[in-house]
């Protein structure tokens, strides 16, 4: 495997940042749309970016930056369903996805791990 492009866990966290993008496009709290959006953001970007690294000690740093991402999103997807900027019917499906991203993550980690 040569690219990121080619890691599940990288497809699927930019599949989930776009679908939280178009999920609050319409959303006018700037302050929440702007944090969600942006630790959404910084999953794929950190695995990208810890891919590209040149030892596996300095890409698990940026896999794990992308891991707290994760975890960032988490609560933030809790709080926006419980405040009603996000419904239960959209929010949960993309917590679910964000932890199995998160395990994933874990994953990659332990494998790179010497």
């Amino acid at each position: 495997m040569s690219r990121f492009e080619d890691l599940e866990v990288w497809r699927r966290s930019s599949r989930l940042c776009v679908e939280v993008y178009k999920g609050l496009a319409n959303c006018k709290d700037y302050g929440f749309k702007d944090q969600i959006t942006r630790s959404s953001l910084s999953i794929p970007s950190n695995i990208a970016e810890g891919f590209e690294r040149g030892s596996d000690k300095d890409s698990n740093k940026f896999f794990y930056y992308a891991k707290g991402s994760a975890g960032e999103l988490r609560t933030q997807l809790y709080i926006g369903i419980e405040i009603g900027y996000i419904t239960k019917e959209t929010g949960l499906p993309w917590k679910n996805e964000v932890e199995h991203i998160s395990k994933m993550l874990s994953a990659l980690i332990k494998s790179r791990s010497t």
